[in-house]
């Protein structure tokens, strides 16, 4: 069903529509947490290490892909809340092309700078040759995650948040009974462990395109209805490069803290790898939230629906400075029992540090709530430039503090831990400036002769072209 969040009481609406987003992506970690308990508590610390690493990794490949696909989604949210229909259908077929030349460029490249990725990430010599073993099978899944996304973005852009749920919650059942199947009972290890991931990924890659594409026959090709307009495609490019670079500086950031962490032996970077488990599980409601967020702002930006915007504005911010305060909590409370989830109780060392970790980096996931709004509502606005400049502030503090704090003996790696909320307090801060100072600005619209266009244009109706404010 697609959803209407233009319409209807601003609280209710939006939570509606993000319950499903929520719950979907807590079920897509189940993707690689499956992976992550199953491998830790039956093929030892050194698997844990490999496979950990290779989320990071593939974290920062995949958010390429997932950055595109965001950008284009807010895109298709406004075209949505401005009811052309035309548009929207036209901007779909730019983002495909688009995203689609992107992922058969990434995929080529992650295979191709498989060997060099060991110096880079400063792998271990006793976790390599695992760590390749997997990378070499879920890089063949890359083609899955950009289809999954694509037409994800595309129903959530159209208010649709349950069918997404729906296909994630089936591979995701799937993966894990592959992953008992391939690791254990086969004895196939963390290449077992890849390959269950890599296959549920495809089924709900295929299935929401089949889904998406006998709900919406007008994104289909052929009959003349598929045009890649010049128009189109420098629009979507517009959103949807900025939304990647935000999603890829703030994983490869990620990424080089990964390395970091690497550098200080398997027993730190099993910590790691399981506490990062529970630090996503933990606040990846929020992010999702923020998405949701950025949806309805969108839709009601498209529809010129500026009251709307500031009623949703603050009941988003109290909603998610109260989650994220409830979560904290837990976090810090069960730190121990929930790293010993992933690590055998044998491993105190690893358990030790995953739980001095999540207890730092759980006391701030109002700092990372905050930003993730921030992102979604500069995303929606038209300005994902600024989302950009706040992901640079948050991981640039955290990449440069985390190397020069890791390198004072007193310190050691809890300053890795630290770098984190300290980078998000300083974008939030920057964040929450920019829009204060510049609130009117965001929220008016201009057309090509800098007036306002009409609010609820029809559906199927040719009109002016509409250039959104802070696009070229």
């Amino acid at each position: 069903m697609n959803r209407d969040l233009t319409k209807g009481p601003v609280m209710g609406s939006m939570l509606a529509f993000a319950v499903p987003m929520i719950l979907g992506n807590l079920l897509q970690q189940c993707y690689n947490v499956a992976d992550t308990l199953i491998v830790g508590r039956y093929l030892g610390k050194n698997a844990l290490a490999a496979v950990g690493s290779s989320f990071t990794l593939m974290t920062f490949l995949t958010s390429i892909l997932l950055g595109l696909c965001m950008g284009s989604g807010a895109v298709f949210s406004i075209r949505f809340g401005q009811r052309d229909r035309d548009g929207l259908r036209e901007g779909a077929h730019a983002a495909f092309a688009l995203i689609a030349a992107f992922t058969l460029a990434l995929n080529a490249a992650a295979f191709l700078c498989l060997d060099g990725i060991r110096v880079f990430l400063r792998v271990p010599g006793e976790v390599w040759p695992m760590m390749r073993e997997y990378l070499a099978v879920i890089f063949c899944g890359i083609a899955a995650t950009f289809l999954y996304n694509y037409f994800a973005s595309f129903l959530r852009a159209v208010g649709n948040s349950v069918a997404p749920l729906v296909f994630l919650a089936a591979s995701a059942l799937v993966n894990i009974g592959l992953d008992l199947w391939l690791v254990l009972g086969l004895r196939r290890g963390v290449a077992g462990a890849a390959e269950a991931t890599v296959i549920a990924q495809y089924l709900s890659g295929a299935g929401i395109a089949a889904y998406t594409l006998v709900k919406h026959p007008g994104l289909r090709p052929g009959g003349g209805r598929f045009r890649l307009r010049w128009g189109r495609m420098r629009e979507i490019a517009g959103f949807s490069i900025l939304t990647c670079v935000q999603q890829s500086v703030m994983n490869l950031g990620i990424l080089m803290v990964q390395g970091l962490v690497n550098s200080f032996g398997p027993t730190v970077m099993a910590a790691f790898a399981a506490a990062v488990k529970i630090d996503a599980f933990a606040y990846m409601p929020v992010q999702d939230f923020g998405n949701a967020f950025s949806t309805f702002i969108a839709q009601n930006y498209g529809a010129g629906e500026e009251g709307r915007i500031q009623a949703g504005l603050k009941g988003a911010v109290a909603a998610c400075m109260a989650f994220c305060l409830a979560v904290s909590a837990l976090v810090w409370v069960f730190a121990a029992p929930l790293m010993g989830l992933f690590v055998e109780a044998g491993e105190t060392a690893t358990i030790l540090e995953g739980v001095r970790y999540l207890r730092i980096e759980g006391a701030f996931y109002c700092g990372i709530g905050c930003l993730f709004l921030l992102y979604g509502l500069y995303r929606a606005l038209g300005r994902p430039g600024m989302s950009v400049v706040l992901t640079v502030i948050s991981l640039g503090t955290r990449v440069a503090l985390a190397y020069l704090l890791c390198a004072v003996p007193a310190i050691g790696v809890v300053g890795i831990w630290w770098s984190v909320p300290i980078g998000w307090a300083l974008a939030d801060a920057a964040g929450l400036g920019y829009y204060r100072a510049r609130r009117g600005r965001l929220l008016a619209w201009e057309d090509g002769r800098g007036e306002k266009p009409p609010r609820k244009p029809q559906m199927g109706k040719k009109k002016d072209k509409i250039r959104l404010t802070g696009t070229k």
